[in-house]
C-alpha cells in the first residue's frame, strides 16, 4: 500500500472511531417536550460541536427501571437521563445517579450569581439539575362537554355530567392524590391520608368508580392525540403538552388548571459513566443548563425555567409569536388552586405503592 493510500485509510479509520466515541445518547420524554429540548440545546449544541452526534432515547418514563438493569448488567449505555424529581432522588439513594456539585459544573447566571442560588430550592437532590417546572392538569374537548365545562378538578370523577372516556396517567402519581381531594380529604391532609394502607385503598376505591371510562397512558403525548381524536372527553398530561393541541394544533380543547400538580423534572447523570463520555455530559450540561438556553425552551414549550436569572427572557413563541408568560403553569391566573407534590413522599412509597396500583389495574 501507497503512503497516501496509508495515510487516507489511517484518517477514515479514526474518523470513523471518533464519530462512534462520539455518540451522545439523551434520555427524554419525547414528543412535544423532546423537540423543545431539540430546538433549544440539541440542535445548538451540535452545531458548535459538529463532532458530537446527539442520539435521542424517549425512555424517562421506564429510567428508574432500566437504570437499575443497566446497573446490574455492568453495562449503561445512557449518558444523560431526563427525570421528574422523585425519580432523581430515588436513583440518588440507591447510588445509580452521580452526586454534583452544581457550582462547579454549571454556569454562573449573567449577573456572576452562582448555579445553586440561582436554582435555589430547586435543587431538591445532590444528583439533580433542575430543567423546567411543569404541571401536570387536565384538558377537555369543548365541543363534548355541553354548555357547562368543566371548572373543578373533580369533573375527572363526574360521568353523569361528563359522560365519557377519560385518560390517565397509568400510575398511581397525581391520580391518587386527584382520588382523594374528590372523596373529601383536605389538600393538606392528603399525603398523611396516602401513607396509611387504609388511605391507599380509599383512593383506589375513588378510582374505580371511574376505572370503566379510563384510558390509561404512559407516554406524555397520548392524552393531547386521544383528545384531537375524540376518543376521550378529558384526560390528564403535562401543560405543555396541552399548549401544543391548543395553540399549535388548533383543536377544539381547553385547559383545566384546577388543582395543577406542580413537579420539576431535570438531569441525572448515571453512575459510573467513563471519563471520557463523563467530560462530554458535562460540556453539554454546561451548555443545556445555562440562563438563556433555558429561557429559549420557554419559546418551544409552555415550562418555567427553573433558573430565576432565565424568567426575565421568556418571551415569545418561536413560531406562533404569542407571548408565553400567560400559558405558564406558574402564572397567577393559572395558580389560584395548585396542588404541591411531595417528592420525599414519592421518592419514600413509590415502589410500594407502584405494586399496589399495578394489581389494582388488573384486578375485575
Amino acid at each position: 500500500m501507497s503512503k497516501s493510500l496509508m495515510v487516507v485509510s489511517t484518517v477514515m479509520m479514526f474518523t470513523a472511531t471518533a464519530a462512534i466515541a462520539k455518540d451522545l445518547t439523551i434520555v427524554s420524554w419525547g414528543g412535544a417536550y423532546s423537540a423543545s429540548q431539540q430546538k433549544a440545546y440539541h440542535d445548538p449544541y451540535m452545531v458548535a460541536h459538529p463532532d458530537i452526534n446527539i442520539i435521542n432515547d424517549e425512555s424517562s418514563a421506564e429510567a428508574v427501571a432500566k437504570l437499575r438493569a443497566m446497573n446490574e448488567a455492568g453495562n449503561v449505555t445512557w449518558d444523560l437521563v431526563d427525570v421528574v424529581a422523585s425519580d432523581a432522588l430515588r436513583l440518588c439513594d440507591e447510588g445509580l445517579a452521580m452526586e454534583l456539585d452544581h457550582d462547579d459544573i454549571l454556569a454562573k447566571a449573567p449577573d456572576n450569581t452562582e448555579a445553586s442560588d440561582d436554582f435555589g430550592d430547586l435543587i431538591v437532590s445532590e444528583c439533580f439539575v433542575p430543567q423546567i417546572v411543569y404541571s401536570t392538569t387536565v384538558g377537555y374537548r369543548t365541543d363534548l362537554v355541553g354548555r357547562t365545562p368543566p371548572t373543578d378538578i373533580c369533573a375527572i370523577f363526574d360521568t353523569k355530567t361528563y359522560p365519557g372516556k377519560r385518560a390517565l396517567e397509568k400510575r398511581p402519581i397525581n391520580n391518587m392524590e386527584w382520588a382523594l381531594m374528590c372523596d373529601g380529604v383536605k389538600k393538606e391532609d392528603i399525603y398523611s391520608v396516602l401513607e396509611t394502607t387504609e388511605g391507599q385503598e380509599r383512593a383506589l376505591a375513588k378510582l374505580n368508580t371511574i376505572k370503566d371510562d379510563v384510558i390509561w397512558w404512559s407516554a406524555g403525548a397520548d392524552t393531547p392525540q386521544l383528545l384531537a381524536d375524540g376518543e376521550v372527553v378529558m384526560g390528564s398530561t403535562y401543560n405543555g403538552r396541552l399548549f401544543s393541541v391548543i395553540e399549535e394544533q388548533g383543536q377544539p380543547v381547553s385547559m383545566l388548571w384546577d388543582a395543577q400538580v406542580f413537579d420539576l423534572d431535570g438531569w441525572i447523570i448515571p453512575a459510573g459513566l467513563p471519563e471520557d463520555r463523563l467530560e462530554r455530559v458535562k460540556d453539554f450540561l454546561y451548555f443545556a443548563t445555562d440562563t438563556q438556553r433555558l429561557a429559549d425552551q420557554a419559546k418551544y414549550i409552555s415550562y418555567g425555567p427553573a433558573r430565576q436569572s432565565s424568567a426575565p427572557l421568556v418571551g415569545k413563541h418561536a413560531e406562533l409569536g404569542i407571548d408565553m408568560a400567560p400559558h405558564m403553569p406558574t402564572d397567577p391566573n393559572n395558580a389560584k388552586n395548585t396542588f404541591l407534590y411531595n417528592y420525599e413522599f414519592w421518592a419514600d412509597y413509590r415502589d410500594d405503592i407502584d405494586a399496589k396500583f399495578q394489581a389494582w389495574l388488573v384486578r375485575n
